[in-house]
């Protein structure tokens, strides 16, 4: 009887200590599709949460988001193997993309693009804002809407809110501009990007996204085999400061006709002035689609996924950018060096420098009136 009691006892002691050792095990963190693990995206910002939240639609595509400048981090899609494939630059932690400067999967603003000289007259009076590139202001001056911490929620797993209070005065920008972006990720696969924006005093705005696209699925590869498609008969030529010149071209025998599909490096680097003055494509788009959302306004295919990209919008025009000032001196995700033309960004917009160019779209908003916005980037696969 003693024997069996000691038994007893023994097993007792063995499942205790097996217990305690289950207890001093960490739970294995849950990663996304993307590999991406929420403990690297959660952090206190300006004393504000950050945090990565993740939608999934029905055919198990992945979209990944941080409410750090309301950024697009990861997008899983299927290739014509069915292979899921990250076809977005970014990081795979919240410390690069604050440490890092980058504009990958940012939301921009207050302005998108370019303002001449850092300059805006709204009501009369001159406002100066920081200049940050060339001389001009560039997507909202060195502290945009990139560099904030959005509140966020998300009410449902296809969608998430971001929301965001620009004070008067931000960046040199007038009146307290309230600004929400919805990101939904739909059935059909595609990302439908909606803003709002509401102010107290009259002042400008022009929201966009700035996502790095690569379709092969490896941001160490080139962009240059990407097939491109913009449906536009004109464009907006720059200067060698990047900075729009106030005339509008014909595409028409350029190399800026893109209105049937054509490899992005076929022409790149043409001796044509516009083109030779960006370092390749960094320009604007003037949409032939005028605000119909239902007509798509640019397209990108790789033919070694079998990826396409299609673009939607509202908005009068695109701003195509061919990754140019990529160096190779930044390595993201999965270890990809991000080397020159690796992405390409499509950022809906009011033209560069609107508020200087009375004759162009309006980027001006005032009280009692509600900003809106819409751009919709749709994948499909094509074998």
């Amino acid at each position: 009887m003693k024997r069996l009691n000691r038994l007893v006892l023994l097993l007792a002691i063995i499942a205790m200590a097996g217990c305690a050792n289950k207890q001093k095990e960490a739970p294995v963190e849950e990663t996304t599709l993307s590999g991406l693990k929420k403990s690297n995206f959660q952090k206190e910002i300006n004393g504000k949460p950050v945090d990565l939240y993740v939608l999934k639609n029905a055919n198990g595509v992945e979209v990944t988001v941080t409410n750090y400048g309301g950024r697009i981090v990861s997008v899983m899609v299927p290739d014509k193997e069915g292979n899921m494939k990250d076809v977005v630059l970014g990081f795979d932690n919240i410390d690069d993309y604050v440490n890092v400067n980058n504009n990958f999967g940012a939301t921009i603003g207050r302005y998108g693009n370019r303002i001449a000289h850092g300059k805006i007259t709204v009501e009369g009076v001159e406002y100066e804002l920081p200049r940050n590139n060339f001389g001009h202001t560039l997507h909202g001056g060195p502290e945009g809407f990139d560099t904030k911490v959005f509140d966020a929620t998300q009410p449902n797993e296809q969608s998430v809110v971001l929301s965001y209070l620009s004070v008067d005065g931000e960046a040199g920008f007038p009146g307290n501009l309230k600004v929400k972006v919805t990101m939904t990720l739909t059935n059909d696969n595609a990302i439908d990007l909606q803003y709002e924006a509401e102010t107290d005093k009259e002042t400008v705005v022009n929201l966009t996204n700035h996502s790095y696209f690569n379709l092969s699925g490896d941001a160490n590869n080139t962009i240059l085999n990407h097939l491109l498609m913009i449906n536009a008969d004109e464009y907006t030529p720059i200067d060698n400061t990047f900075m729009t010149t106030g005339k509008i071209d014909k595409v028409e025998g350029t190399p800026m006709d893109f209105r049937t599909p054509t490899a992005i490096g076929d022409r790149i680097d043409s001796d044509f002035a516009p083109l030779m003055n960006g370092g390749g494509y960094d320009h604007n788009w003037v949409l032939n689609t005028k605000g119909d959302i239902s007509q798509v306004a640019a397209t990108v295919y790789s033919p070694a996924t079998g990826i396409q990209l299609e673009v939607y919008t509202i908005e009068p025009g695109v701003q195509v950018y061919a990754g140019n000032f990529l160096d190779g001196t930044v390595t993201g995700k999965y270890g990809a060096v991000y080397g020159k033309r690796n992405a390409i960004c499509l950022e809906t917009q009011k033209y560069p420098d609107s508020p200087n160019k009375p004759d162009w779209p309006s980027s001006y908003l005032k009280p009692g009136e509600k900003y809106s916005s819409r751009c919709i980037y749709k994948f499909t696969v094509k074998q």
